[in-house]
């Protein structure tokens, strides 16, 4: 079982949303705590997590999810469904056509009936690192690449003209109730100085990491692909992820190489060290 912290992070969904989609009935529970009211999830049912994350980001309501889900609609009724809220999208400004994309992939992968690809992973420590960054809370994974891009530019703004000092750049991601928290910046080691801020991130004992090849617009399929082998190993994210940026020079991003890096630990029984 997974706590809803665990369960939380490997969706990318905020606890708060979680609770909504149990009082919804979109998505329950398997276990709840009588005494503590904890909340735990099962394994499998990442599946349906994931299924509700893709529908919500296309911009479907609650009912229409619900409907996709247990109404019993067919591949080529959520295609056209699909096709439709494309068009939509073709109007909205900057966000939403970011949505665009994710829309046209999407619907590619349903009339493919292609599956997620698998990425090889190793087992390591993480070191230390002392980052010159900046912190952004992004409430909506939509937004992510609107929120990510811009702090780094920031950041070296103001370190840029150091010798070295853009070699490394680091992202963090760590989920809150209100959003994900994103620390951008780059392994450091000048001076504190006025614009950016010197974060410490800590050592970790043994992450599970996996290699990105490409654009970060299908990023969240190889995190996917991670989470799902990290389960498979009777592990479970322990602390706040990483991605370490070996390439990423060119505009269109197409021979970027990004490690991601997730912190783990041994699976528990219910009830240990949960997050409610």
């Amino acid at each position: 079982m997974l706590s809803i912290g665990a369960f939380a992070q490997i969706g990318q969904v905020t606890h708060r949303m979680l609770r909504h989609w149990d009082t919804a009935g979109l998505l329950v529970p398997a276990h709840v705590d009588e005494r503590s009211g904890y909340r735990s999830y099962d394994p499998s049912q990442l599946a349906r997590l994931h299924r509700i994350v893709a529908l919500r980001q296309l911009g479907f309501g609650l009912d229409d999810v619900a409907q996709i889900l247990d109404g019993g609609v067919d591949a080529e009724r959520i295609a056209s469904l699909l096709r439709e809220r494309r068009a939509e999208v073709e109007r909205e400004h900057r966000i939403a056509a970011a949505r665009l994309v994710d829309v046209e992939r999407r619907l590619h992968l349903i009339e493919s009936e292609k599956r997620m690809r698998e990425i090889e992973i190793v087992r390591k420590p993480l070191p230390a690192l002392r980052l010159a960054a900046r912190r952004r809370l992004v409430a909506d994974g939509a937004e992510m690449a609107e929120a990510v891009g811009p702090t780094f530019d920031a950041v070296a703004a103001v370190i840029g003209a150091e010798r070295g000092a853009l070699d490394t750049p680091v992202a963090q991601y760590a989920a809150r109730e209100d959003g994900t928290e994103v620390v951008a910046g780059y392994v450091y080691t000048g001076p504190a100085r006025d614009g950016v801020e010197i974060v410490e991130l800590p050592a970790v004992g043994e992450a599970v990491c996996g290699i990105h090849l490409g654009s970060m617009d299908r990023i969240g399929e190889s995190w996917q692909s991670v989470h799902a082998q990290i389960l498979d190993r009777g592990l479970v994210p322990s602390g706040p992820c990483r991605e370490l940026y070996v390439r990423a020079v060119s505009d269109d991003q197409a021979d970027w190489v990004t490690e991601l890096q997730q912190p783990v630990s041994a699976a528990g029984p219910i009830g240990s060290a949960p997050v409610s």
